[in-house]
């Protein structure tokens, strides 16, 4: 089943039941994707969570900025291109599409074809340095802005026509060293400006180790300021742990709509310090992503083995403390970044 089917399958479950909005006005979605539907103003006036809002093509950055205007006492923007565009954009200037796409894809042989009847559908190609003028521009414009969604995604193929339904996936993947290209010097831009990031990480586990590792050796104490959250985490157990360790200013944030399709999530759930996971819907119905996001804070509540608020009391000692604060408390220290510094340890050797 595709992530759209998915989404809509969840779409027709029945609605889960919601706490009391005193206590759900404490939870925080730190990754959904409202602006790629229809968002009213009946379902904001009515959401009773915060949410972080994603942009990630050219499309919706204003879609986005929009929303975050409209209402800033719910809504936390995030501005960034996503792995699965990033061939759109062109790290040299004023280079046509053919001077663009061929050389990135390389076609050949029985591909050939398939590429030609690509090209028609593909954009202009968009110079990153317009990319990232438009990025300093959303950073500049909202103090608590985000940078995301933007990542890695080695199994993502590119599709004849993104907004065909449904899609035609070509045998082309973005090659990996073009997406570092365009992720790299948009995080320069979130250390630049202190902002946290939502990472995307998808058959990319050592690639995003070595990400890591890299952007932390290049911007020292700089990069110990921001938060780095990677959203419906899918790494392995191992892989996690070994970054919870080396990276302390790393987050994880799990999704039903894409983790729970996997039994992995709740080990990765089991394996996450109690101090350094979040909960997200990655949900593009905005007026569901209340429920979607509730529905991982019983998760993590059931394998936490943590209480589940039915009402609030603003003075509770630490130990009495319910899934929704402690999740609310790793929000606050991922927003306010500031993180110690950990040695950097060298990577172990992986065994063949």
């Amino acid at each position: 089943m595709s992530v759209a089917e998915q989404r809509e399958a969840t779409l027709q479950q029945p609605p889960t039941l919601l706490p009391p909005l005193d206590v759900l006005r404490h939870v925080v979605d730190v990754h959904c994707h409202p602006t790629d539907s229809d968002v009213t103003t009946e379902a904001m006036d009515t959401l009773a969570i915060t949410i972080c809002a994603m942009s990630s093509r050219p499309a919706d950055q204003s879609l986005v900025r929009g929303l975050a205007n409209a209402y800033p006492e719910k809504v936390v923007p995030c501005f960034g291109y996503h792995p699965w565009f990033s061939h759109w954009i062109s790290v040299s200037p004023n280079v046509t599409k053919e001077e663009h796409y061929r050389p990135l894809f390389s076609p050949s042989g029985e591909h050939q074809k398939m590429f030609e009847r690509l090209l028609p559908h593909l954009p202009d190609p968009i110079p990153l340095a317009d990319v990232l003028a438009e990025l300093r521009r959303n950073l500049s414009s909202f103090s608590q802005a985000m940078l995301g969604e933007v990542g890695l995604d080695r199994a993502a193929r590119v599709p004849i026509d993104y907004a065909a339904t449904p899609r035609e996936l070509t045998h082309f993947i973005v090659p990996l060293e073009h997406q570092l290209a365009i992720l790299e010097p948009q995080i320069d831009l979130a250390v630049e400006f202190y902002r946290n990031i939502s990472i995307h990480s998808v058959k990319s586990q050592q690639a995003t180790m070595a990400l890591l590792d890299r952007m932390r050796q290049k911007h020292g104490s700089k990069w110990h300021r921001i938060s780095i959250d990677l959203h419906s985490c899918g790494l392995s157990v191992e892989t996690w742990k070994a970054i919870e360790k080396r990276h302390l200013n790393v987050y994880m944030s799990l999704s039903t709509v894409i983790n729970g399709r996997s039994p992995n999530h709740r080990a990765l759930i089991e394996a996450c310090s109690p101090s350094r996971i979040l909960v997200e819907s990655d949900y593009h119905p905005v007026e569901r992503c209340a429920e979607r996001t509730w529905e991982m804070v019983l998760t993590v509540a059931e394998i936490k083995g943590w209480a589940i608020e039915t009402t609030w009391t603003e003075d509770l000692r630490a130990e009495d403390w319910g899934a929704v604060r402690r999740l609310e408390r790793n929000w606050q220290e991922f927003q306010k970044g500031n993180h110690e510094v950990n040695p950097l340890r060298p990577v172990a050797r992986q065994t063949p």
